[in-house]
């Protein structure tokens, strides 16, 4: 049998200061997430789902 793989979750604060960081700190996205221990492409993400919720979709995964 395989093991299954867990994935670590985040809360919604977590998410949305990382984001933060990554707009407002004029540090590269990578060197954020290495510091948070995530991959970059995951601060895209949390990005991409903030910008959403704010144009009206109330899709941001905690």
């Amino acid at each position: 049998t395989k093991k299954r793989k867990l994935y670590k979750t985040y809360t919604k604060e977590f998410k949305l200061e990382a984001v933060r960081m990554m707009q407002g700190s004029g540090r590269p996205p990578s060197e954020i997430a290495m510091e948070l221990g995530i991959r970059r492409n995951q601060l895209y993400i949390w990005a991409e789902q903030l910008e959403s919720k704010s144009k009206g979709s109330e899709h941001f995964d905690c």
